[in-house]
């Protein structure tokens, strides 16, 4: 089902929380949850009988709390107090009026919920990774990680909850994390939250929401698409990014914003701590050239609308982090080089000044050449996780001590025969000929993807240095104008790219950089 030609749309939803509806939860409510901690208030919201009046009881072992609400259109919603991290809890909703009902949720925990959005890559399964018969087993030894999926759904209109759920809020379990090819649990979202939380411990709460196959303009609002010129657009897909049948032939076609409208607005009273994100391959030849603005501008808008549609109790500016794209083909220009600068807003680097708190997992040293599910589709997730919980720590934790950012450079020195690029920090280097590549022009104008380049070799050092030198062989210093490193689909193997952080553990993030830049 994952792979469709035109995507069909709800055309209409008729609203859950009309009068007389049953009184109940919102379809993200439920036993096992887990809701965010102080110092903000978790928001619960739900369907009664128009005019009743609804009082909610929380009780465990740091509060209790009573509170009292009306049931306005068929809907009712209150805000919690703010609790400290831990559990177990039980919530008790009773309904009183003309139809008196009553419901109790049992387990609920609070601590940290984050959202895991994106495209394929974020659904393949904790079943599909290396080593996963282990990561299976080991599963159950987290019971205060608690995972819940929203299900695949589109609509032409913004819904006000969930049209459905792919797992309710569960603990885990081999059976939990371990479905079927791209269905649950996410492996790249499990194993944030559970490596999260060996720093943290206390509970987190996982939430995924993603397609594979999807284009970001699907998951953006119409407020970000008019602002980066793509309103009322059908994008086609790019052939890598597909659902999990998808052979790398085939596309799909998508209408602007149908999951924002489906799998993100519906989550919008829910208070999270942050999202992590896991798309891009599908805009490699889709509307790439507007990465640098969509993908921003997504994270602005999501802010923006997590923050007021929980009362303000999401933070306005939460951390958003994100995984740079790994690699699909050998000996191809696709457009992923593109992708990867712009999912930095053209900065190489994350936070930076038009995406602040954000953080970024580089992956381009992870390729898997052999995955059955083809290399698009990279079976080492521990790494990318591992790197993503680093970022978290730094930016949505504030550890200080915490080295989160593979090495960038700060500067370039034009030398006769070489170039000295000193880097943020202390490096280890291999070598490589071709990883490193220049641009000669006798004109004092920036060198892009169409221009013509040459490979730089990196000379050999023996020590770690925060600086490397690259050959200008074939090119004058003076007529070097542009210096770019790891700029292909597949730069490198497994964890054997040129250029590391001083302990091998961060790879540094592909980088262009023009000696005249447009503006001069």
């Amino acid at each position: 089902m994952w792979c469709i030609g035109y995507v069909l749309l709800i055309l209409s939803v008729l609203p859950r929380g009309s009068s007389g509806d049953a009184f109940r939860f919102a379809s993200y409510y439920g036993d096992h949850m887990v809701l965010q901690k102080a110092p903000a208030g978790a928001v619960l919201w739900g369907y009664g009988s128009s005019g009743a009046q609804v009082k909610i009881l929380l009780s465990g072992p740091n509060s209790t709390q009573t509170i009292t609400t009306a049931v306005n259109d068929g809907i009712w919603k209150v805000r919690l107090e703010p609790v400290p991290a831990g559990g177990p809890y039980n919530l008790t909703a009773i309904q009183k009026g003309t139809s008196s009902s009553k419901i109790l949720l049992t387990d609920l925990l609070f601590g940290d919920v984050w959202l895991c959005g994106g495209q394929s890559n974020m659904a393949f399964t904790l079943a599909q990774v290396y080593n996963a018969s282990e990561e299976l087993a080991d599963a159950p030894k987290y019971p205060n990680v608690r995972v819940f999926q929203a299900a695949l759904e589109q609509s032409s209109v913004e819904l006000k909850d969930l049209a459905g759920v792919e797992v309710p809020w569960s603990r885990p379990s081999a059976e939990i994390l371990g479905g079927k090819d791209f269905t649950h649990f996410s492996a790249v979202c499990w194993l944030f939250g559970r490596y999260l939380y060996e720093t943290l411990q206390y509970p987190v709460g996982l939430v995924e929401s993603c397609w594979g196959g999807t284009p970001i303009e699907t998951w953006s609002s119409p407020r970000v698409l008019q602002k980066c010129g793509l309103l009322h657009r059908v994008t086609q897909a790019g052939r890598r990014g597909g659902g999990h049948k998808c052979s790398d032939s085939e596309g799909s076609l998508w209408r602007d914003s149908v999951l924002w409208n489906a799998m993100i607005h519906p989550l919008l009273p829910m208070t999270i701590k942050g999202v992590i994100w896991y798309q891009d391959e599908a805009n490699a030849q889709s509307n790439h050239d507007k990465y640098s603005c969509t993908f921003p501008a997504m994270i602005d808008d999501w802010r923006m609308m997590f923050h007021t549609g929980s009362d303000s109790q999401t933070a306005a500016d939460f951390p958003f982090g994100f995984v740079q794209l790994c690699t699909y083909r050998k000996h191809t220009h696709d457009g992923i080089p593109e992708i990867r600068w712009h999912q930095t807003a053209d900065y190489g680097y994350a936070p930076n000044q038009r995406m602040k708190n954000t953080f970024m997992a580089v992956a381009l040293d992870l390729p898997d050449e052999h995955s059955p599910w083809g290399s698009i589709h990279p079976r080492d997730k521990q790494d990318v996780a591992y790197r993503l919980v680093l970022g978290a720590r730094a930016v949505a934790y504030g550890e200080k001590g915490v080295s989160f950012q593979g090495p960038f450079p700060t500067s370039v020195q034009f030398y006769k025969n070489y170039l000295n690029i000193t880097y943020n920090q202390m490096i280890r280097t291999s070598p490589s000929n071709d990883t490193f590549e220049i641009c000669c022009s006798v004109y004092q104008k920036p060198c892009g993807s169409g221009s013509e380049w040459f490979p730089a070799a990196l000379q050999e050092q023996d020590r770690v240095s925060d600086s490397v030198l690259v050959s200008v062989d074939g090119c004058s210093a003076d007529s070097v104008a542009a210096l770019r490193y790891a700029w292909s689909d597949w730069p490198c193997e497994f964890k054997d790219c040129p250029v590391y952080s001083a302990d091998s553990a961060l790879p540094a993030p592909p980088f262009i950089i023009n000696r005249w830049p447009a503006h001069s």
